[in-house]
């Protein structure tokens, strides 16, 4: 018999006919592969005798007894030698196996052979390789594996078949150290369910991302991942980023490379990755799909082979740490130190730029190999509002007046000026400077979670009423937070003040109308207002206090918010004398505060009700202090006024009166009067009679009666003042109440 030298282009490669590979060598060992199970299977079919009778249809081996088929393996090797050597299919198939393996050293880059000729794969492991992709790339192999390892459901190679089709089968140990090129390079993985059994019988795979580009050279990238490109130039890198790609560019073929990058929301963290990118010379593919497409335990172990393959480098964006831990399968990254977790294959000659959701998250990667974060610096003011000017394009010359106080108050990235711009755009009339601010609003979507509340403001300015000095203190407030754009950056006090905002105090007794000026400026100013939860933000953990504020500051930084601390006493007072740990740790929140409120960029506004309570230092750092007294009579009698509902007659309420009588700030004198008015719909439903209409609303002639409005008495309101103080818990003189004594007498009767 002449001896082949050479695997035809007519020669079958696997067991389905037309399935062929671009790459020769990956021909030659899924040849190599297919040779061996079709001379195990006949080696089966002698051994059950499925070949002894003549003219006997031939069938696939029965399966027997896997404790005896590993025990017949050692009572009937001599045989199986002479039947190789000797049965006519055997002996075919075995001259087959002897024909070369072809030259490769021309393989593209990424296919089989140039892995072969990389790793310094020897023969055994080429064999293994294929075997594991035979079963991906050949949908005929399953069965064939299945009677091989008489397993009906053992459709995926194994180690054990390894062994059993080589002629070395000893050599097959050297495989299983996870150390070896086929695993640590991630070409091959153990199958999900499988590493209870390893080694032997665990089976192998080869991802079909892998083995696609594994046998075609011209295979595409899958689509979730996409050639890095941006829309406008890479910016100059920050110098931390320079550094950082030398370092890369220098480190050839070390192993994998971890760089935690981090940006302001909404900026273009893509710009600064092809920045590093030009300068590693390396191109980056990011992936745009969902953690959950990449969660699967191990979607990430097959990106990161394809991307060395292709040789590329991995952008996982959005919050890249959260689809780390995702694709790893594991709970404790994000939540262990960085020595707790590691990543799989480091030897892999890449780059993965994990994205961040804050800086802080770069403590949760794995320790190594990882390299410093990369911060992508928020833009200036001026670079918003030259965003803002090329995103308008031809309409920004009609909002040229609005747009530096829009770049000022809303600190947007380039993607969200962008956004925003569009949807302005597409408006049938050119955007109006309220177009403009509503679209800004409307983009902002600040998850504070449990710490705030947001409130929508109830009163205006008519409704705020304070003595004069107030007064002019309360419009300075309102005009400095309006002039911030023009003395931050036309008078240049932007860098010596960090671009800050104001941070004001509003002390006063309760009901002096603290919140209510607060919801006014913050109408006024058009700022969205938000509550903050003391009970929320306050922990007595160590710590927690601090980690929820700075996500509360960081979140309110984005755009210009008003933050309102009611009973800021108990988040901003004293500092005290260090006794013990937590003495130490309470001095720590308030100092962290106050760095805090020196750099936040909105409205901060703090409302007490014992200022002698708040930290001194605190208290110098505040831009504004505003007094709340409580009012005068005159300032009284225009909040009864004021608080009366406009559908109801009030004319028999002598309002001179209450003002003088009763010292009450205007808290408590809008609840008196809601309760007067609850007192007065709730008896005039109990007795609808009471009015001198009949049930059906008509008179005596049974015409109908004209709708009068309902009417508050000196009686109910008396008494509601009375309710008032009993809630308080202080006391009044009957002598207070004048003429109505009586009937303040007879309410405290047992």
């Amino acid at each position: 018999m002449t001896q082949p030298t050479s695997v035809a282009a007519t020669d079958f490669v696997t067991f389905s006919p037309a399935v062929r590979a671009e790459d020769v060598l990956a021909n030659y060992w899924l040849r190599q592969v297919t040779l061996r199970l079709r001379r195990e299977v006949c080696w089966r079919w002698r051994q059950h005798g499925g070949m002894a009778v003549p003219d006997t249809p031939v069938t696939l081996p029965p399966l027997s007894d896997r404790l005896m088929d590993s025990l017949d393996q050692s009572r009937y090797w001599a045989e199986k030698c002479h039947f190789f050597q000797q049965d006519p299919t055997a002996q075919y198939l075995t001259a087959q196996l002897a024909i070369s393996p072809p030259d490769a050293a021309q393989s593209p880059p990424g296919t089989f052979g140039w892995v072969v000729k990389q790793l310094q794969l020897d023969d055994l492991a080429a064999f293994i390789l294929a075997l594991a992709l035979a079963v991906t790339f050949d949908n005929a192999m399953g069965e064939v594996i299945a009677a091989c390892l008489n397993d009906a459901l053992a459709t995926q190679p194994t180690l054990a078949l390894a062994q059993k089709l080589w002629d070395q089968p000893e050599a097959v140990l050297a495989i299983a150290d996870p150390a070896y090129p086929l695993w640590c390079y991630g070409l091959l993985q153990p199958v999900a369910g499988g590493s209870d059994r390893l080694p032997w019988h665990s089976p192998l795979a080869v991802s079909p991302l892998v083995a696609q580009r594994l046998l075609f050279a011209e295979a595409p990238l899958p689509l979730a991942l996409q050639p890095l490109t941006c829309s406008v130039a890479p910016p100059l890198l920050p110098e931390t980023a320079r550094l950082i790609a030398l370092r890369l560019a220098n480190a050839g073929s070390t192993g994998l490379q971890v760089v935690p990058v981090w940006g302001p929301v909404g900026c273009r963290l893509g710009d600064l990755i092809r920045g590093m990118a030009a300068v590693t010379q390396r191109p980056v593919v990011q992936w745009r799909g969902n953690e959950d497409g990449l969660g699967s335990g191990e979607r990430l172990k097959s990106l990161l082979p394809l991307c060395w393959l292709n040789g590329v480098d991995l952008f996982l964006p959005q919050d890249g740490l959260r689809l780390l831990a995702a694709s790893m399968a594991s709970e404790d990254l994000g939540k262990c130190p960085d020595h707790a977790v590691s990543l799989p294959l480091q030897s892999l000659p890449i780059t993965l730029f994990v994205a961040l959701s804050a800086p802080g998250d770069r403590g949760h990667l794995p320790g190594q190999p990882r390299l410093p974060l990369v911060e992508m610096p928020a833009l200036t003011h001026g670079e918003r509002l030259q965003c803002w000017q090329q995103a308008l394009g031809p309409h920004a010359a009609a909002l040229t007046a609005d747009l530096p106080d829009c770049a000022r108050r809303f600190r947007y990235g380039p993607e969200t000026i962008e956004a925003i711009a569009a949807s302005l755009k597409v408006r049938p009339q050119p955007p109006t400077a309220a177009n403009l601010r509503a679209a800004c609003r409307a983009q902002m979507d600040l998850d504070v979670g449990e710490l705030a509340q947001k409130v929508t403001p109830r009163f205006g300015a008519e409704q705020l009423i304070l003595p004069p000095k107030q007064q002019a203190l309360f419009l300075e407030i309102y005009q400095a937070m309006t002039a911030l754009t023009e003395v931050h950056y036309g008078w240049g006090t932007a860098t010596v003040w960090n671009e800050s905002g104001l941070s004001v105090l509003f002390a006063g007794p309760p009901g002096t109308g603290k919140t209510m000026a607060a919801e006014v400026l913050a109408a006024r100013l058009e700022l969205p207002m938000y509550r903050i939860d003391l009970s929320q933000v306050v922990n007595k953990y160590i710590g927690e206090t601090e980690k929820n504020l700075k996500r509360l500051f960081d979140l309110a930084d984005l755009a210009d918010i008003l933050l309102f601390f009611d009973e800021a006493d108990a988040l901003f007072g004293r500092r005290t004398e260090v006794k013990d740990a937590h003495d130490r740790y309470a001095n720590l929140e308030i100092s962290y505060l106050l760095e805090r409120m020196e750099r936040f960029k909105g409205l901060a506004i703090l409302a007490t009700n014992r200022k002698k309570d708040l930290d001194e230092a605190f208290l110098r750092r505040l831009r504004y202090t505003l007094d709340f007294p409580l009012p005068d009579v005159a300032e009284r009698k225009q909040i009864w006024r004021q608080v009366i509902p406009s559908k109801v007659d009030a004319t028999a309420l002598n309002l001179d009166f209450f003002a003088k009588q009763f010292p009450l700030a205007g808290g408590h004198i809008r609840s008196i009067v809601f309760n007067a008015c609850l007192q007065t719909a709730g008896a005039t439903q109990a007795d609808p009679l009471s009015s001198g209409a009949s049930r059906d609303g008509r008179g005596a002639l049974g015409a109908i009666a004209p709708a009068s409005p309902p009417q508050l008495t000196m009686e109910r309101v008396v008494v509601a003042v009375k309710r008032e103080y009993d809630k308080l818990n202080r006391t009044v003189s009957p002598s207070q109440f004048g003429e109505y004594a009586p009937l303040i007498e007879r309410m405290t009767q047992p």
